[in-house]
């Protein structure tokens, strides 16, 4: 991985210069990182890890995949003591 960058390009480290005056007073590495974090946002993986996309998975008709798995409730919150 990079420990730094470096930006040739006039008119890209103009507009960071212009960017950090304007949101970070005056500090560059600031500006590029919040632009690289607001990136990273919009582009954040929302769905399933595991590779699943829409109609890979079958559930029988009356099945409710958001209801509890338990009966019971965790015995930390009800404060009974597990018998063993």
């Amino acid at each position: 991985m990079a420990d730094g960058v470096i930006i040739h390009r006039p008119e890209v480290v103009a507009l960071i210069e212009e960017t950090a005056k304007k949101l970070t007073e005056g500090n560059p590495i600031e500006a590029v990182a919040l632009a690289v974090r607001r990136l990273l946002e919009q582009y954040a993986r929302s769905g399933s890890l595991f590779g699943t996309h829409r109609g890979s998975v079958r559930v029988r008709e009356g099945v409710d995949l958001t209801a509890p798995a338990l009966d019971l409730g965790p015995d930390a919150e009800t404060g009974r003591e597990i018998a063993r």
